[in-house]
């Protein structure tokens, strides 16, 4: 074996060389490839670090959207609750209001004192109204104040025309 190796001598120095070089130029590779990855790396870090963020924020916004729901579920109920609260109020006022027109419709009762008198004061007639004398007929009314029988008449539905006591209040038709 010493033979051999005497013989190739010079060339093994060489080889080492060039293995040597062939061995840092793939270092400075390897070197260079881990800088890209690495820089590759931190550029993905950034981005996985803004996402973290975005999805916190949308967890915080999906909670107040969930506290949103909720309040705007209570204040529907809420209006509901009052619309029929203002429901039945204006139902009462309707009924009010009715009882109001129908106790204008009626003519105004006439009050007796102790000793069977009428009144407690003359009875006095408003805009539009007239004040029913003894003797009084309808056709009397309705030529004394210068309109038809059938006006008269229609605007005094629960008059009783035959039967009209002094003191009652009948209203006027509007003169043509």
């Amino acid at each position: 074996m010493d033979t051999i190796s005497r013989e190739n001598n010079s060339m093994l120095p060489v080889g080492g060389i060039v293995v040597g070089v062939i061995g840092l130029l793939l270092g400075g590779i390897a070197l260079l490839q881990i800088q890209t990855v690495k820089k590759t790396l931190t550029e993905h870090q950034l981005k996985v670090d803004l996402v973290d963020g975005i999805k916190s924020q949308a967890e915080a916004a999906a909670a107040t959207a969930d506290k949103a729901d909720k309040n705007v579920t209570g204040l529907r109920g809420e209006t509901v609750k009052a619309f029929n609260d203002v429901g039945e109020a204006i139902g009462q006022i309707r009924g009010s209001i009715a009882k109001i027109e129908d106790g204008l419709k009626k003519p105004a009762p006439v009050v007796e004192t102790k000793g069977g008198k009428k009144g407690g004061g003359p009875v006095v007639a408003g805009p539009g109204e007239y004040v029913v004398k003894a003797g009084d007929t309808g056709v009397k009314i309705a030529k004394a104040n210068g309109v038809s029988l059938s006006d008269l008449q229609a605007v005094n539905p629960g008059v009783n025309w035959t039967k009209l006591a002094a003191g009652n209040k009948v209203k006027l038709p509007a003169k043509k």
